[in-house]
């Protein structure tokens, strides 16, 4: 299985003892494999045949499947049932008896449903030739699976080059990250001896005294921890594409956790360059956990 979209289209024809068809198959993103089918009346079998071939194709998506049926010309007859007739016309005498209307006409009891049906209606296939015509059918789904499969893969193809380059933005911006934390510490100690010497009238705090207070927050600023795990999580990220075995959950969560260290690095900046560097960050997080939410 390669790395895959859960978005896709295809369809396939098919025919069988001059019965046509064509299958239409859709999906979208879905947490799980979920599968509405359409099938015109009749064909209620294939659905559980159907949901099969789906799950041997498929990890994840909502899928709309939909046969279209055109029925052999030798079918496209019609008979009258004699019995729903007659019971129409006996009730139409009743009512005319019963008001004083005038008795129905004929058009209009030919027009009840159930009255006139098709050849095909009256004449039901039988187990065997209904076997034989479903097992045609399915093959047929077989194929627009087939095609549907190779439609995901070709969207994810495009997806695993698109989401790599943001795996390189984001290792670029925990690089230029990693620069600007460094000089926090003595940017930190700079600004601090800058405002006790204005809240100070006369006097200043020891230099043991600054040196304790730039300690405090430079632990509270130390983010070396959230740029390694940074670090990590581009690592994980690149080997889950390459292997693309059904890895849109996972790469969802790690989404999820590179924004988590991206929150805790704005949070303890304490300068604006790594701010925005943060922020920058965070933004190329937001693309990349979208398009894992379209990944199988």
């Amino acid at each position: 299985m390669t790395f895959a979209s859960m978005t896709g289209f295809a369809e396939s024809t098919g025919s069988h003892e001059g019965l046509r068809w064509r299958w239409e198959a859709k999906s979208v993103n879905g947490r799980s494999l979920d599968m509405r089918l359409r099938t015109p009346p009749g064909y209620d079998g294939l659905e559980a045949p159907a949901r099969r071939l789906a799950g041997e194709r498929f990890l994840r998506g909502a899928f709309q499947i939909s046969l279209l049926v055109e029925q052999p010309e030798a079918a496209r007859g019609l008979t009258v049932d004699a019995v729903a007739l007659a019971s129409a016309v006996k009730i139409a005498r009743e009512v005319a008896a019963e008001t004083g209307l005038a008795p129905a006409r004929v058009d209009g009891l030919l027009a009840l449903k159930g009255v006139i049906v098709s050849e095909e209606a009256a004449a039901p296939l039988d187990p065997v030739a209904r076997a034989h015509r479903d097992a045609a059918i399915l093959e047929s789904l077989a194929s627009a699976f087939d095609r549907l499969a190779k439609e995901r893969a070709a969207e994810g193809a495009k997806l695993a080059v698109l989401m790599s380059a943001q795996m390189d933005e984001i290792e670029r911006l925990i690089g230029e990250a990693g620069r600007l934390a460094a000089v926090q510490p003595q940017a930190l100690k700079l600004r601090l001896a800058a405002q006790v010497k204005e809240l100070l009238d006369s006097g200043s705090v020891s230099d043991d005294r600054l040196a304790q207070e730039v300690a405090l927050l430079a632990v509270k600023a130390d983010v070396r921890e959230e740029l390694d795990r940074l670090t990590a999580h581009v690592q994980d990220a690149r080997a889950l594409i390459l292997d693309g075995k059904g890895v849109g959950r996972k790469l969802d969560f790690l989404a999820q956790e590179f924004n988590r260290e991206a929150n805790t690095l704005c949070s303890k900046s304490s300068d604006i360059a790594l701010t925005r560097n943060g922020l920058a960050l965070k933004a190329v997080i937001d693309q990349f956990r979208e398009q894992a939410q379209n990944v199988e």
